[in-house]
């Protein structure tokens, strides 16, 4: 698939991973909409990228019904997520435990539901972002993990419902493989772990081999939309020295 042109949504692009994924977009001529809450995170995406915005909390059934209406996008990407609060099981409250699965969770559905209900056109692609945490679990990230492999689970989910309703849209997880610097969600999770063992983030996120920058991971998310290796894939891993590996393919 070609992206030049193509109408592109993406939540929570304004910053850490989400922002590398819309640079990356844009590079390759797609004509992007950001949709995140800080103004000035988006504003300044908008100066610099010359990509539309829109102010909006991705938990607001509402604004992603009335967004994916208004622009009906080619692409939806769902990258938007909270981070969770870190700290041992014994430790944390519900709601500090649940706090992934009232937001990434929340969204998902919200905005799954919109692609299936409007619906999107045939031919469509929806990206949701899943989490190598998924994979293995995440012992201080309380409900993360959990809230992560339901997102995982909702894609084959709403591909189900697609196939039913003949609606030629693909639904298709992603899951960045490592903990990745300078995106919040990694900072926090891998300063949390780097500290119970008494060594540096830096240190920590090395175990997990070739760095992916934000940058680097919006150019393995263009090989998942791009190369027709992975058009029929429903679950894909993001890492720094694999690429873009199938972690799940097409039902049969």
């Amino acid at each position: 698939m070609s992206l030049k042109d193509k109408s592109i949504v993406v939540t929570g692009g304004s910053r850490g991973l989400g922002l590398g994924i819309v640079e990356a977009l844009v590079d390759h001529g797609a004509k992007v909409t950001v949709v995140a809450r800080g103004a000035e995170a988006l504003s300044a995406a908008a100066d610099r990228l010359a990509v539309a915005t829109i102010a909006a909390d991705v938990t607001d059934e509402a604004a992603a019904h009335r967004i994916v209406g208004d622009i009906r996008p080619d692409i939806l990407i769902l990258n938007a997520g909270t981070t969770p609060h870190m700290d041992r099981l014994d430790r944390l409250s519900w709601q500090d435990f649940s706090v992934a699965w009232d937001t990434d969770v929340r969204a998902g559905l919200y905005w799954i539901q919109a692609a299936l209900k409007l619906p999107l056109k045939p031919g469509s692609r929806v990206l949701v972002g899943s989490s190598g945490a998924a994979v293995g679990g995440s012992q201080m990230s309380g409900g993360y993990a959990g809230a992560k492999r339901m997102l995982w689970f909702m894609t084959k989910y709403a591909n189900g419902v697609a196939q039913d309703d003949k609606l030629g849209i693909r639904f298709q997880a992603i899951v960045p493989r490592m903990m990745i610097l300078g995106t919040g969600i990694g900072d926090t999770a891998a300063g949390a772990y780097a500290g119970a063992m008494g060594i540096t983030p830096e240190a920590f996120v090395a175990r997990f081999g070739a760095p992916m920058p934000p940058r680097a991971y919006g150019d393995r998310v263009i090989a998942v939309l791009e190369d027709k290796r992975f058009d029929e894939g429903v679950v894909f891993g993001l890492n720094g020295d694999d690429g873009v590996t199938v972690m799940e393919g097409a039902a049969a």
